[in-house]
C-alpha cells in the first residue's frame, strides 16, 4: 500500500471533519443562503446576486428570500466567471448575461427569457475572467492560455458568435484578473494580472475603419508581488491587489508617492473590496482571507487599523458590496457594515437565521451537484490561485 496516499487521505478526512464542525458553528452567521453548488464568481446588482457555479450553471438569486429566480444551463463544465451588459438605453434595450467556463467558451444569454443568444469558442484553455466596458461596447476575457482577448458587443443580440477585435499576449502565466476603465468610446485603460504576480497596465485604442479593432499598448509592468494575484480593484488611479498573505495598494502616481506597506494577512487573500471605489466612498477596505472577512480603516494608509473581522465561512471566501460574501462552502452571506466593524471571532456579527434556496433538479450531463471529483478539486485549487 502507498503510505503517502493513506496519509493524504487521513489528512483530507481531518480537513473535511474540521470543515463540518465549523459549518455547524457558523451556520446562522450572515443570514446564509445555501447554494446547490460552489460559487466561483458573483456579481451584485440591486437586490440580486448573479453567480457562476461549479455545477455548470449560472443563477440569479434573490438576496432577500434566497430563492433562485433564474437558472442558465448550457455549459459543459464549471462556469468560472460572468458579467452583465445592457445593450442600449432605449425602450428596445436588452440586458445580456455573459458567462465563461472551463469548457473554453463564452456564452451570451437573454435575461428576460433565459434563452441562449450565442456561444463562442473563445480560448484554448479555461476562461478565467470576464470584464465589460459598457460605454466602449467592449468585452475583455482572460484565460489559462495566457492570452487576453477583446470582443465587440455592438450587435450582441443578433445571435451570431462574438467577433474578436484584438488581443494581447504579454503574460507568461494564466491571466487571473481583469479590471479597467473606459475614458471614451475609443480609449480604455486595462489592468491585467496573472498567477505569477505580474500586473500589466495597458492603453487600448479603437482603430477606425470598416472593421474596427482595438490595439493594446503596454504602459507599465508591476513586478512587486511574490505570488499570484487573486483579486484586483482599480479606480481613481488607484490599484488594490490581493495575493498570498497580503493586500497591496498602489497610489495614483507611484513615481511621486512611495507605496505604503502591504496589509499583511495570516493566510492567502482571496478578495479585496476598497469601499472608497464604491458608491459608499468611505476610507475602508474589506478583505477576505481563508474563511475570514476583515475590515480595515485606511484613512491613514501608513497606519491602517483593523476595525473588525468575522470567521464566517468554512471554505475560501470572496466578497462584493453590500457587503456580500460567497465561498466554496456553498453559501452566500450578507453583512451590515456597522456589524462587521465591531465583529470579532469571539463575538461574530450577523447571528441571523439562514435563508435556504429551494432544491433544484440535479444538473444533467457530467455535473455532480455540489460534489467535485478529485481531478476537479485540483483544477479548482489552481483556478482559485492555490498554486
Amino acid at each position: 500500500m502507498d503510505e503517502s496516499v493513506l496519509l493524504r487521505s487521513e489528512a483530507e478526512l481531518a480537513i473535511n471533519e474540521a470543515r463540518r464542525l465549523k459549518s455547524e458553528r457558523t451556520r446562522t452567521l450572515g443570514s446564509p443562503i445555501q447554494l446547490a453548488g460552489k460559487a466561483l464568481d458573483i456579481k451584485i446588482e440591486g437586490n440580486s446576486a448573479w453567480i457562476a457555479e461549479n455545477t455548470h450553471v449560472a443563477k440569479k438569486i434573490d438576496l432577500e428570500t434566497g430563492s433562485t429566480l433564474q437558472i442558465y444551463r448550457g455549459h459543459t463544465a464549471p462556469v468560472t466567471c460572468l458579467a452583465l451588459f445592457e445593450n442600449g438605453r432605449n425602450t428596445n434595450s436588452r440586458r445580456v448575461l455573459i458567462t465563461g467556463s472551463w469548457d473554453k467558451s463564452i456564452k451570451l444569454w437573454n435575461t428576460d427569457t433565459k434563452g441562449l443568444i450565442s456561444s463562442t469558442a473563445a480560448h484554448d484553455d479555461f476562461v478565467k475572467s470576464l470584464f465589460v466596458l459598457p460605454s466602449a461596447k467592449l468585452l475583455v476575457s482572460s484565460s489559462s492560455d495566457k492570452i487576453v482577448r477583446f470582443w465587440d458587443l455592438t450587435d450582441v443580440v443578433d445571435g451570431r458568435p462574438l467577433v474578436s477585435v484584438g488581443s494581447v499576449s504579454a503574460h507568461s502565466r494564466p491571466v487571473e484578473c481583469l479590471t479597467g476603465i473606459a475614458h471614451s468610446e475609443t480609449m480604455v485603460t486595462l489592468v491585467t494580472a496573472d498567477t505569477m504576480g505580474v500586473i500589466k497596465i495597458w492603453r487600448l485604442e479603437k482603430e477606425p475603419g470598416p472593421q474596427p479593432r482595438w490595439r493594446g499598448d503596454l504602459q507599465d509592468t508591476l513586478n512587486d508581488h511574490r505570488t499570484g494575484i487573486t483579486d484586483i480593484a482599480y479606480g481613481c488611479g488607484q490599484i488594490w491587489t490581493g495575493e498570498s498573505n497580503a493586500v497591496t495598494y498602489y497610489p495614483p502616481d507611484p513615481s511621486l508617492t512611495k507605496p505604503p506597506p502591504p496589509l499583511n494577512h495570516p493566510l492567502p487573500v482571496r478578495a479585496v473590496l476598497p469601499l472608497a471605489l464604491t458608491p459608499l466612498a468611505e476610507p475602508y477596505v474589506a478583505t477576505a482571507y481563508g474563511d475570514v472577512i476583515r475590515l480595515y480603516d485606511v484613512s491613514t494608509m501608513s497606519e491602517p487599523e483593523i476595525l473588525g473581522e468575522v470567521d464566517a465561512h468554512w471554505h475560501d471566501t470572496r466578497i462584493e458590496p453590500w457587503i456580500i460574501s460567497t465561498s466554496l462552502d456553498g453559501t452566500i452571506r450578507k453583512w451590515r457594515f456597522s456589524e462587521l466593524a465591531v465583529s470579532t471571532p469571539e463575538n461574530p456579527a450577523g447571528r441571523l437565521e439562514p435563508v435556504v434556496i429551494a432544491p433544484i433538479p440535479e444538473p444533467k450531463g457530467n455535473a455532480k451537484g455540489s460534489e467535485l471529483t478529485e481531478e476537479e478539486e485540483r483544477e479548482l485549487a489552481e483556478l482559485m490561485g492555490e498554486d
